[in-house]
């Protein structure tokens, strides 16, 4: 089987194509005979790859029956708590949920483990950069590495002639947007977008990551304008990926001994709710750092709708704005993911016809 590796678009990571050559994408083979490729991961310019429910408390039923040999003992002439005391001191002692600890969001209008974003989105802003890491000043001529801004200019700057009004649903967590478990990877875009309509849902767009991360000021990170690694789980020692051996797609990789062996060794992902400062102004969790995220390219036609946004643990870009668009719809990573949006103020109505394949 030969393997073909897709030229990168300019302003792509070529230490990002490594990444890809080992660790994702196989293109499968399509009616017009195409090959399968291998693409290579773009961590650079255009970079970018819940709600938990809780058991209800029992009590209500009826008292048993006292039995023949049983005394009746008489009431105490102490005056029995009031109804709403005795619920609120029933409350206070139940352990806190664990959403109670979630960042602030809007909630109205939106399906469990989802937050509403509204507001105006600038689709031209300008982010100046004031100061970049030395890796990157040391070695730009030959674009060897990611493009990582440790300032920016405050603030950034609107330069569309009029903002766009945006209302929708996103994820509060990157998918599976359960707190707990690890972040789904090593899916393809096709396969992000089958699961998204699987739960009535679909892939969020550019514009929508971009506006939930950013906010109307347009901050760079969701931490605002200084790059750290205080908040977010980036900036992470990269680790070279064994170029030998393609990886295999998610669920298959974790049955099979030397991907899971790999994965293991590569993988640096924090469980989703684990890191509750990583959080936009809208109260999404995990938009920089972590996985690099799906996103839909409206517009766009087959094979080019797929993007990547904000970045993942190791040393990238992070930021809000940026999408690689050099990776297709077939391709996958091991810091690949996904989270989904839907439209606000509607139920959700999943697609019966979709499916959850690689």
């Amino acid at each position: 089987m030969t393997q073909v590796f897709v030229r990168a678009t300019q302003g792509t990571d070529p230490r990002s194509k490594q990444d890809w050559r080992a660790g994702c994408s196989a293109r499968k083979a399509t009616r017009r005979g195409r090959r399968w490729l291998g693409s290579s991961l773009g961590i650079l310019l255009p970079l970018g790859f819940v709600a938990v429910g809780c058991d209800k408390q029992g009590g209500d039923g009826p008292a048993p029956a006292a039995s023949s040999g049983q005394v009746a003992v008489a009431a105490s002439s102490a005056p029995s708590p009031a109804p709403s005391e005795s619920v609120a001191a029933a409350a206070s002692s139940l352990p806190p949920k664990p959403e109670d600890k979630f960042p602030k969001a809007n909630t109205e209008g939106c399906p469990d483990g989802m937050v509403r974003v509204t507001g105006n989105y600038c689709k031209g802003m300008v982010q100046t950069c004031k100061k970049h890491h030395p890796e990157y000043e040391n070695a730009k001529e030959k674009r060897k590495v990611s493009e990582r801004c440790l300032e920016y200019e405050e603030p950034s700057k609107c330069i569309s002639k009029e903002r766009t009004p945006l209302d929708f649903c996103m994820d509060r967590f990157e998918y599976p947007n359960k707190v707990g478990e690890l972040p789904r990877v090593l899916t393809s875009w096709l396969e992000a977008r089958q699961r998204c309509e699987l739960e009535g849902k679909r892939l969020c767009t550019e514009d929508e990551f971009n506006f939930a991360c950013e906010g109307e000021d347009g901050k760079p990170h969701v931490f605002g304008y200084v790059r750290t690694d205080k908040y977010c789980n980036m900036d992470k020692e990269y680790v070279m990926p064994d170029h030998t051996r393609q990886m295999k797609h998610y669920d298959a990789c974790y049955k099979d001994e030397r991907c899971k062996a790999e994965m293991d060794r590569l993988d640096q992902r924090h469980k989703i709710g684990e890191r509750l400062t990583c959080v936009s102004w809208a109260g999404v969790v995990d938009m920089n750092g972590n996985v690099n995220e799906w996103v839909e390219l409206p517009g766009k036609k087959y094979p080019d709708r797929s993007g990547l946004k904000g970045g993942w643990w190791g040393p990238v870009r992070n930021r809000c704005r940026p999408t690689v668009t050099f990776h297709k719809e077939e391709d996958y990573g091991y810091e690949a993911g996904f989270r989904c949006c839907s439209d606000a103020d509607k139920p959700l109505v999943p697609n019966p016809n979709a499916q959850a394949k690689p």
